[in-house]
């Protein structure tokens, strides 16, 4: 069994499309070896793969991970790393709290709005 992973495979395993695999190398979140034209991702490239999933899943942009990554590299006990992602992570809560009130404020609006107009038409229904 080899470590490494060929370019389908690590679509696959990660449920991304090619084109997005593509752009993470493109913007150099990850950087595949190359044999010719084929690209094999080992378990560093892996790792990297899991912590952009992730981190998209939380609502950072790509720029924000890429800064957290390349403390990796700089950083051998990951100590300034995590200092940061406590920092990002942070700021991302904030930022969703904020967001979940402004959500929560909408459907509280739209909620209001429907049941109006729904005892608008049993009030025309009835005359």
């Amino acid at each position: 069994m080899t470590d490494r992973l060929d370019f389908k495979a690590m679509c696959a395993r990660f449920d991304v499309t090619p084109r997005t695999l593509r752009h993470y190398e493109y913007i150099e979140l990850l950087a595949p070896d190359r044999e010719g034209r084929a690209r094999f991702y080992g378990p560093r490239e892996v790792a990297r793969m899991k912590l952009i999933l992730r981190g998209r899943k939380f609502g950072f942009g790509l720029e924000e991970i890429r800064q957290w990554l390349e403390l990796y590299d700089a950083d051998p006990d990951g100590r300034v790393q995590m200092r940061r992602w406590i920092e990002i992570a942070d700021a991302q809560l904030a930022e969703l709290a904020e967001r979940r009130r402004h959500l929560e404020e909408a459907i509280a609006e739209l909620r209001t709005l429907r049941d109006g107009v729904a005892e608008g038409l049993v009030t025309a229904a009835a005359d």
